[in-house]
């Protein structure tokens, strides 16, 4: 059996398999004051964990999604911190050059308690920052946590988990009033020590306002280019759909100067496109 991260092997050299400077928060910390962007895909195993490390991709987000693109399921609802646990594990092997942030799913940090509980968890499975979804009312889940050497990214704009709240999958932000609100959560949960925000389909004026007034690391899915760091899922980067794809979301392996035609060289594309700052175009914004 021919294992995936071999696919191509012509593609991989000595020099892509020396060992690379781990990507730690103060190293995304120095990137935001000398204005250089940084690459994030979502992994959840050891293959693909594998392959991101040749194309040096600076952060991995072990993300709840994959209860839509690996189980099958609707929504990221049905994921569960065992999930978490064992996919972080997975991506943890097989890389150890990028930062790896993990979310925490729907309900597993409902009470102080569960988040304590929960993040001790995937930081024990290999995790460097877990991820979190919501507002102001998070504060002192992320004040408790950094106090206890968990860094959290603060997940805001569009969450995932709040989807039968929206009432879909829909761009948040977009009247003067919810501009504010959101503003006003990012200061807050900045304040309570949060290490870095994550804004999905935001209108790209509102990122950029956000990534200018605070001192965190700002990532963004859907959120424009001035963004600090820009995120996609794996699968929606390679073109595998199950249904109609984002706007915020290009294909990789098929468009954009992908001179090799396989996985590893649309990964060091996409972390070229966004280091260069030419990727997301105006076409993938709101």
């Amino acid at each position: 059996m021919t294992y995936l991260a071999n696919l191509k092997p012509e593609t991989t050299t000595k020099a892509d398999q020396k060992p690379k400077s781990p990507i730690t928060l103060p190293t995304l910390q120095k990137y935001k004051q000398n204005g250089e962007k940084f690459s994030c895909l979502t992994c959840y195993d050891a293959s693909f964990a594998h392959l991101m490390e040749l194309a040096e991709i600076d952060t991995i987000l072990v993300g709840d999604s994959l209860g839509m693109v690996v189980q099958g399921q609707s929504s990221t609802l049905p994921v569960t911190v065992n999930d978490m646990v064992y996919h972080t594990q997975n991506v943890v092997r097989a890389n150890h050059h990028a930062l790896i942030i993990c979310d925490l799913p729907f309900m597993s940090y409902a009470t102080l308690t569960d988040a304590i509980k929960n993040s001790r968890a995937v930081m024990q499975a290999g995790a460097n920052m877990v991820k979190i979804e919501g507002g102001s009312e998070l504060a002192e889940i992320v004040t408790v946590l950094a106090k206890n050497g968990v860094p959290t990214c603060v997940h805001l704009g569009l969450t995932p988990q709040s989807v039968n709240v929206f009432g879909g999958y829909k761009v948040q932000g977009k009247t003067d009033e919810q501009a504010d609100q959101l503003l006003k959560d990012c200061e807050i949960l900045v304040n309570a020590g949060a290490s870095m925000i994550l804004l999905e389909c935001v209108p790209a004026k509102l990122a950029k306002k956000v990534t200018k007034s605070f001192a965190v690391p700002v990532v963004g899915i859907g959120a424009g280019v001035d963004t600090d760091g820009q995120v996609l899922v794996m699968h929606d980067m390679l073109g595998i759909y199950t249904k109609k794809p984002a706007r915020f979301v290009k294909d990789f392996l098929k468009d954009g100067g992908n001179e090799t035609g396989d996985i590893l060289g649309a990964f060091k594309n996409y972390h070229h496109t966004v280091k260069q700052k030419t990727f997301p175009s105006i076409e993938h914004s709101f």
